[in-house]
């Protein structure tokens, strides 16, 4: 234990002298602040031109309060006379706003720039139809509106509006609504589906796409298994559509490889990869009725697939 405490704690000479120029570095960094004021002096601070500029600083402060002052009482006293209003003489009596003239407005207390501004309304076909009508005159103050509308006396105006004859006709007119044509499922194009009610640009493709890797509709139902199709939509369309007479594409099950087989939506790659296999065993099928034996092929499928199949 003592062995490795001496291992531990040993220094070589260099390491040594190296520690104790560390501590005398650290002593005198430490105490150095306590001589500092030993070497550095501290320079007196003149505080006259400061207390000076103060005093300069103050009574610019006070001139400036007396002449704005001065300057106010001025304008107070010799205020020009085209400044100050002279006081409006106000009579009342009963007008009509739609043929008084500038001078009757004038007359009612109403400032001469507000009576210009009624003549001009009323010279492009303005008019006022009740007493209240006068608060929307532009420059016309509360109070005066109130004084003035116990005097307001309007005779009988008609407001034109315009007939209703002008933008109807006499009797109502609709459209008669198209009825909707049967569709072909197998010839028709994506503008005869759009035409079905629910369906749009995207449902229609999906339909004739799929329709494409089928090989062609057999059935009406087939259109239901289209891919995203709601239920609902169909039994709306169902009674529009009709099956045609277009021939199915059918393929030939003698000479058809496991990827042509497994390209039709309703044969898996395992049903495709038996039918090749069974057929090579025990070569060609004769009649379709044969892929009964081969065990992955149940009835729900034979029904659903031989109309696209053959033995060709």
């Amino acid at each position: 234990m003592w062995k490795l405490f001496t291992d531990y704690f040993s220094f070589t000479k260099k390491e040594r002298k190296g520690i104790i120029y560390a501590i005398v570095i650290i002593i005198i960094v430490a105490l150095s602040p306590r001589f500092f004021h030993f070497f550095v002096k501290d320079e007196p601070i003149n505080t006259t031109e400061f207390a000076k500029e103060i005093s300069v600083f103050q009574a610019n402060s006070i001139n400036a309060k007396k002449v704005s002052k001065s300057k106010k009482d001025y304008y107070d006293d010799y205020t020009p006379s085209y400044i100050k209003e002279e006081p409006i003489k106000k009579e009342l009596f009963y007008f009509d706003p739609n043929t008084a003239s500038e001078n009757d407005w004038v007359r009612l207390g109403v400032r001469k720039k507000t009576a210009q501004t009624i003549q001009k309304y009323i010279a492009k076909g303005g008019k006022f139809y009740k007493s209240e009508d006068i608060r929307k005159i532009y420059g016309l103050n509360e109070s005066d509106a109130k004084r003035l509308i116990p005097y307001v006396s309007i005779a009988n105006v008609k407001k034109n509006f315009p007939t209703v004859q002008n933008h109807y006709p006499e009797t109502n007119y609709y459209p008669k609504k198209i009825p909707i044509q049967p569709v072909d499922i197998n010839v028709a194009d994506t503008s005869a589906f759009i035409a079905l009610p629910g369906i749009g640009s995207k449902l229609s493709k999906r339909i004739i796409g799929f329709r494409e890797k089928l090989g062609g509709f057999y059935s009406v139902d087939q259109i239901a298994e289209t891919y995203n199709l709601p239920d609902s939509t169909f039994e709306k369309i169902k009674k529009y559509l009709v099956p045609g007479s277009k021939t199915i594409k059918k393929i030939n099950i003698n000479s058809a490889t496991v990827e042509e087989l497994k390209a039709h939506p309703y044969i898996s790659f395992s049903i495709a990869n038996a039918i090749v296999q069974f057929r090579q065993q025990h070569g060609n099928f004769k009649q379709l009725n044969e892929i009964r034996k081969i065990m992955l092929i149940t009835d729900e499928f034979f029904t659903k697939a031989t109309p696209y199949l053959a033995v060709e």
